[in-house]
């Protein structure tokens, strides 16, 4: 009697294994086995980790193996089990490898193509067709879109983490927990002995340092120390946390009424401020998207304030960037003068730490949440509702989608929600977060996405004028790596670009993010289909790097340069100053965020920075969904390619007093999952 050797995996991570009943059933070209039941005596199958194999007898031979279905049943109560993947060894000694990386619950089954990758057009029978129908047919009823909030992306169908489809669950919810993060991290700093003084001020800068020093390293220590220096205030909007927002200034603003006579002093070319303008030398930062937006008030005790800033940098003869002119609103007047660093000490730090604090904002909801998390949200949504298993670019986005649902669903949940814990501390809590972000869609496309697209608008590209802009030289070798690596994948299963315009399911997963995950705005210029090979590969790497790159960079920055609270202020208690010369030490103080405020504000800007345990950096793929022997050459040229690149951001940090390595891809997870 023919019998074929069936290999079962089973996943490493917490809960993996089950001691439900399972049971599988292979399907032929010619027939079918019979249901088996995969039991060994005496021997608990199915443990976390184990590689179990199995005989599997048949009456007759059942021709090319083309599906494998397996079942759990329940044995006591409900047991999930997570399968990696499944080998059959035919009685002719043929290896098929079908991949599952799934968990299957309840009474559910699970059928299995095997693990080549193939475009819908190239499935000729009709059990491949409709294998591939059934499978998108209830990933859409599974993976539904639903509006949070209007004029936002869509996000998933679900209230709560618990309410997820358990293959994007976290491993271990308790660990992604903001609450408990928070929490603990708060209690690991030992800040909560200020609790009790939640509305209290701080007594004087060095009254910080206080909470500090329990979480200084040699990024934020650095920025303790310089914190004030106008060299330090520049230098960020080059590399701190929103590297995003500088742009080159080619005319200035109406709004923004600044003359040579005021910057005169600070200008070292013997040049007029035109003509600086006209050298390339001047930068701006808007904070025109602040303009409008509540304060947080659920604390009606203590009132908290916004300002929406403008601040003009100058490039001097060291190539610095150094704050040149500051108006603190969006309208010209006397009540609303232009700082100049030649005016008192305090009005200048005074207005600085208002950049500051508008900087915060914007990076916290627009840099960070919006233009990261959620974009991927809806990458990732679109991939499980129009993208097969079998497909190719599922499987090359799927470890680049990892845990981005549930993290967003359980900020959703704890963080941003009505009086979520962002509420806290920040001045955009209390629905300004919310308004912020439908503001900030207006301006988003999908050619911002785009990396290099992104810095030549803001007219940043030019490293002989920018040498120090790490963030963009890191990012054009991580986005040209990334693309190459796309490249080489499209290649191998598009041979043309007809075969891109012929494949309905991939056209399914851009209309699909465009029309319904974008909301099919106007503004938002996102492709609804893709025409050849080269724009596959563009929209590709958006999403790659998105999740990974563009995010690591906006993210793990965080307790670097946002635990020094002076210098990143998550709200501020006294309203933007109307006049100068009345700013003094105690009206900073009484402006910055008390201490309770504080506190938290550190514990989030502790617990967003911490890496997941066992992180999947970018070229890891230790879920084999490819099986191809060219794609797992391509993985390895792409690896070669970001180790030289890490090798090179290494040389050029060394010895340096700020090093730069958000974009360094050893520190870059393959998905947004914190």
């Amino acid at each position: 009697m023919p019998s074929y050797t069936v290999t079962v995996a089973t996943g490493n991570q917490w809960f993996a294994g089950t001691d439900d009943y399972i049971y599988i059933t292979l399907v032929g070209t010619e027939q079918c086995s019979e249901r088996t039941l995969l039991d060994k005596p005496l021997y608990n199958d199915f443990e976390r980790g184990a590689v179990d194999s199995y005989e599997v007898n048949v009456g007759e031979n059942l021709g090319d193996i083309v599906l494998v279905k397996i079942e759990k049943k329940k044995y006591w109560v409900h047991d999930d089990w997570y399968c990696r993947y499944i080998t059959v060894k035919s009685p002719s000694g043929d290896h098929l490898e079908f991949p599952c990386f799934r968990w299957l619950v309840d009474d559910k089954e699970v059928v299995l193509r095997d693990g080549q990758a193939r475009l819908p057009q190239d499935d000729k029978t009709r059990l491949a067709k409709q294998h591939r129908q059934k499978e998108l047919e209830t990933r859409r009823k599974t993976y539904r879109w639903k509006e949070w909030q209007p004029g936002f992306p869509m996000s998933i169908d679900a209230n709560r983490h618990k309410d997820l489809p358990r293959d994007i669950q976290f491993d271990s919810e308790k660990g992604v927990d903001f609450v408990l993060n928070y929490s603990k991290a708060i209690e690991n700093l030992f800040v909560n002995q200020f609790m009790h003084m939640f509305q209290s001020s701080w007594s004087d800068f060095g009254d910080f340092e206080t909470i500090f020093v329990r979480i200084k390293n040699t990024i934020s220590e650095y920025v303790m120390q310089h914190w004030r220096e106008d060299f330090m205030f520049g230098y960020q909007f080059l590399n701190g946390c929103n590297p995003v927002v500088i742009r080159k200034c080619t005319k200035l603003p109406d709004k923004f009424p600044v003359t040579h006579e005021m910057v005169a002093v600070c200008l070292e070319r013997e040049m007029t401020l035109e003509q600086e303008i006209e050298a390339g030398n001047i930068y701006i930062t808007d904070y025109e998207v602040l303009d409008g937006i509540c304060p947080n008030c659920t604390d009606p005790c203590t009132l908290q304030y916004l300002a929406a800033p403008i601040c003009l940098l100058y490039k001097n003869a060291q190539n610095k960037i150094l704050p040149m002119a500051i108006q603190l609103g969006q309208t010209p007047g006397e009540d609303n003068p232009i700082f100049l660093p030649t005016d008192g000490q305090y009005d200048w730090l005074l207005a600085k730490i208002w950049v500051r604090s508008a900087d915060f904002q914007v990076h916290q909801t627009v840099t960070h949440l919006l233009r990261t998390h959620l974009m991927t949200e809806v990458f990732g949504i679109a991939m499980f509702r129009q993208l097969p298993a079998v497909h190719p670019v599922y499987k090359l986005l799927i470890p680049h989608v990892r845990f981005t649902i549930a993290i967003n669903t359980k900020a959703r949940e704890q963080l941003i929600c009505e009086c979520g814990i962002f509420d806290k501390a920040n001045a955009t809590g209390g629905g300004g977060h919310v308004q912020l972000v439908q503001k900030a869609m207006m301006n988003l496309n999908f050619r911002s996405l785009c990396f290099p697209d992104a810095i030549k608008a803001r007219g940043v590209d030019n490293k002989e004028e920018l040498p120090t802009y790490f963030y963009r030289d890191d990012g054009y070798m991580v986005w040209e790596a990334t693309k190459s690596f796309v490249s080489d994948v499209v290649h191998i299963y598009y041979s043309s670009d007809e075969r891109v315009q012929g494949d309905a399911e991939i056209q399914g997963f851009v209309k699909d993010a465009c029309s319904f995950g974008m909301q099919d705005f106007d503004h938002c210029e996102f492709p609804k289909s893709l025409k050849s090979r080269e724009e596959l590969i563009e929209y590709l790497t958006v999403v790659i790097f998105t999740a990974s790159a563009q995010h690591a960079a906006v993210n793990f920055g965080q307790y670097d340069w946002c635990s020094w609270i002076p210098n990143a202020p998550s709200t501020m208690r006294r309203p933007p100053p109307t006049r100068k010369g009345l700013a003094d030490v105690q009206l900073i103080i009484e402006s910055l965020p008390d201490r309770g405020r504080s506190s938290w504000h550190l514990g989030a800007v502790w617990a967003l920075s911490q890496y997941q345990e066992n992180e999947l950096y970018l070229g890891m793929y230790p879920d084999e969904h490819f099986i191809e022997k060219p794609v797992k050459e391509a993985m390895e040229k792409f690896r070669k390619r970001l180790r030289e690149i890490t090798s090179i951001i290494k040389r050029r940090n060394e010895g340096k007093k700020l090093p730069y390595y958000n974009m360094s891809p050893d520190k870059i997870p393959n998905s947004v999952a914190v």
